[in-house]
């Protein structure tokens, strides 16, 4: 009998959480010949997410968790399951039950016809997110994809069904700091896209403001691409090669007396040319805080309790 895992990175969920499991025992029952249990990651809660999933695993079999010392991010939660999980395939699904469960099913007849991966990309008119939300969220990946060697769907999720094999790939990935919605691109195998419709959250507010998209964003293009480098290169020699325009005009200048404004032009150059070199700089610096703490080998998370042996 294949076994599925559903993982479920949580962080101040607990409203959602005892609807998840219902609407998740809901679409397994309706799927008798496969087994299956829920992961739930805990990414260093404030609130009482933890003491409801220790209280759920005791009444419920199918129920493990995952603890936290501290909030480490949404991927790392991913892995901590991924490494956790010893099923034949293992689903992906945030915990506010915007990924609506019922699209399960179709995840694992794709899957059972082969394909390796199947993930969900978001309907362009999502009556739930406003045109801020809807335009933010194409700048992010307009920017991912014109800045990042890898091709990713505008509104693609961590909704998604993932083999056995892909799974042991991402977890010998010895990334610190992994992008999983980059790798699993990244990766190839046999893969199967589905456009779907998200569901109105259940409860409690999303955890994605503007500031964590753009640290999202700067992320994964430093994780899949040295284009930005490249940029920075180009965009040095063109306004080197801008500046050999001034030569001339200082020449001409020289040669028939004319006037020229010397303090202005100067201070507006230099600070010109000095933010350029700072973005620059900047560019180079994410390169290399990347280098460094990649270098320091720390673990990707800390475990503070489980009852996963």
């Amino acid at each position: 009998m294949k076994k599925i895992s559903i993982i479920v990175p949580v962080y101040n969920e607990e409203g959602n959480i005892e609807q998840l499991v219902k609407e998740l025992e809901d679409v397994f029952q309706a799927m008798p010949g496969l087994s299956w249990d829920i992961i739930f990651v805990d990414d260093g809660s404030t609130d009482n997410s933890l003491p409801l999933l220790i209280h759920l695993s005791e009444v419920k079999p199918i129920v493990q968790y995952i603890s936290f010392s501290r909030n480490f991010g949404k991927d790392s939660a991913l892995m901590a399951g991924f490494k956790a999980s010893n099923a034949d395939a293992v689903i992906t699904i945030d915990s506010d039950l915007q990924h609506p469960p019922s699209l399960i099913p179709v995840f694992i007849d794709w899957w059972q016809q082969g394909f390796q991966v199947v993930y969900a990309f978001r309907k362009e008119s999502n009556p739930h997110a406003g045109i801020i939300s809807r335009f933010r969220s194409y700048l992010f990946y307009k920017t991912i994809n014109t800045f990042s060697d890898v091709d990713i769907e505008n509104g693609i999720s961590d909704f998604k069904i993932i083999d056995r094999k892909v799974i042991n790939v991402i977890n010998k990935l010895p990334e610190d700091k992994p992008f999983l919605r980059g790798l699993f691109k990244w990766v190839g195998f046999k893969q199967k896209a589905i456009e779907y419709e998200p569901s109105e959250r259940f409860s409690g507010s999303t955890k994605y403001s503007f500031d964590s998209l753009l640290k999202l964003a700067t992320h994964g293009l430093t994780s899949f691409s040295t284009k930005p480098l490249n940029f920075a290169i180009y965009l040095g020699f063109t306004f080197s090669a801008v500046s050999l325009l001034y030569i001339p005009y200082v020449f001409v200048s020289f040669l028939y007396g004319w006037q020229r404004p010397g303090w202005a032009s100067i201070i507006v150059t230099i600070a010109f040319f000095g933010g350029v070199q700072l973005i620059i700089m900047g560019i180079l610096g994410l390169y290399l805080g990347k280098t460094f703490l990649q270098g320091k080998g720390r673990p990707r998370y800390i475990i503070q309790s489980s009852n996963i042996e």
